[in-house]
């Protein structure tokens, strides 16, 4: 039945959803199926394996507000916390709901020597039996109704509904993690996991919900996640917090701790149920060893950024693949300068991230506070977030870009610079990179390489 409910969705543009939970508060609801329709609402179905022996003497009533189990259908309780969810998060009743039975072990005909009053509570038309067709799903689904409504799309939905896979972006608005996260976020916890993400597919968001769903389902874990710097970690904690309070759901923020790697070393945890270890690249190899053999950690999780590769974990990138590059050999400060210029015409100055090294980022600072009427700031990862204010004109240095992104990203003095680095400030950019070199260098050839390599894909 439900391999025959897959098939006809896929057939009707509708999207199904199995096994979900639903969190709210303190509270959580388990829903075995779900079916959005973009143009009705939300099918909510409950399995029964009931058999005609167990119903050919029985009679049903209704009963308020049941729990879902063997002998009972919830359909009541499981709309009011559908509609609770929506109330609080978008201030409405949210979209119709539509309850169906299906039945693997009843079919039609027996349906018809059931009592009367299991037909008044459940209608015909509201029960799929393992002699369905396709064509008589989709038409109690239809429910001879085919108006159309101006309904929000799946994403919108589920994302209201599903705290552990509803991902916020920039502007606050919230979007349904794709498929690869969900598995991601979804997955049983092993003793030690490689999570390979290529750039701008979520990684942070992933393991954030991840993080999220383990405390939802486990509330006395204890989950660390490691960042490379002091400002890496007040980002993702802000970004951990905004998560939780827009999902309206209550956690112990203590029981998820962010620190970097000196913090790690000088206050080793007498245990940690996950440690989440993100941009592992740079860590030396000797505290990834120190990690790998530390005694009390029962799961653990590696962050690797890989280029897109079939056994990646996540490869769908959120940022446009229209990406402009271009390439100035030129004297790259002079041409900051002109590039920089140009941008601030049409272009806040928070939308542009220069990286260079940390004698050219000093040299650019003070001639752009005489060129320019902005505020120039030199990003320093070793402070917090609160101590820096990034409305201005950011210039990074290569050690410190782990938590940044920006429209348009300026490279510098690439010639000195380790690839990793130089690849990982190139794929910050969400719309426009500039390499600006005096010389040529390998460097040089690998930032080409891999432009025309992304052009091709």
């Amino acid at each position: 039945m439900v391999k025959k409910l897959k098939s006809t969705s896929l057939q009707n543009n509708l999207f199904i959803f199995q096994n979900i939970t639903i969190y709210h508060h303190n509270e959580n609801f388990f829903i075995p199926l779900i079916i959005i329709d973009e143009t009705r609402g939300i099918y909510l179905f409950e399995y029964k394996d009931w058999s005609y022996d167990d119903l050919k003497h029985a009679k049903v009533k209704k009963a308020s507000y049941q729990k879902s189990s063997q002998d009972t259908l919830a359909y009541e309780n499981s709309h009011q916390f559908i509609k609770k969810r929506f109330n609080e998060l978008k201030h409405n009743d949210g979209v119709p709901i539509f309850n169906y039975l299906l039945m693997e072990n009843f079919n039609h005909n027996q349906y018809e020597h059931l009592d009367k009053s299991f037909k008044e509570l459940l209608p015909q038309e509201r029960v799929m039996f393992n002699d369905s067709s396709s064509e008589d799903i989709i038409d109690k689904m239809l429910d001879g109704n085919r108006v159309k409504y101006n309904l929000p799309n799946v994403s919108s939905i589920m994302s209201t509904l599903l705290t552990q896979h509803s991902i916020l972006d920039d502007k606050d608005k919230s979007h349904l993690a794709s498929d690869e996260q969900i598995r991601f976020i979804n997955a049983s916890l092993s003793a030690y996991t490689v999570l390979k993400a290529s750039w701008g597919t979520g990684k942070t968001s992933a393991i954030i919900l991840k993080a999220i769903l383990e405390i939802l389902q486990n509330p006395k874990f204890k989950i660390l996640i490691i960042k490379p710097n002091d400002f890496a970690c007040d980002m993702l904690k802000k970004k951990l917090l905004e998560m939780i309070e827009y999902a309206i759901v209550e956690i112990d923020l203590t029981s998820i701790v962010v620190i970097t790697p000196f913090d790690f070393i000088d206050k080793t945890p007498k245990h940690v149920d996950l440690l989440i270890c993100d941009d592992t690249w740079a860590y030396s190899e000797e505290f990834i060893a120190d990690i790998k053999n530390f005694k009390n950690i029962n799961h653990l999780i590696f962050v690797e950024n890989a280029k897109p590769n079939a056994n990646n974990t996540l490869n769908k990138s959120f940022r446009t693949k229209n990406k402009k590059i271009t390439f100035h050999h030129t004297n790259y400060h002079a041409k900051a300068l002109q590039i920089i210029s140009s941008l601030l015409k049409n272009n806040l100055a928070s939308d542009i991230l220069i990286v260079a090294s940390d004698e050219a980022r000093i040299k650019l600072k003070d001639d752009l506070e005489h060129f320019i009427h902005e505020e120039v700031i030199l990003l320093d990862t070793c402070k917090n977030l609160i101590s820096q204010d990034l409305e201005g004109l950011i210039i990074s240095s290569y050690d410190d870009i782990h938590p940044m992104e920006a429209k348009f990203v300026i490279l510098m003095n690439i010639c000195s610079q380790d690839t990793q680095k130089i690849e990982y400030a190139y794929n910050l950019s969400t719309d426009s990179v500039f390499i600006l070199y005096d010389t040529l260098s390998a460097n040089l050839a690998l930032i080409r390489n891999n432009f025309e390599s992304n052009k091709n894909n």
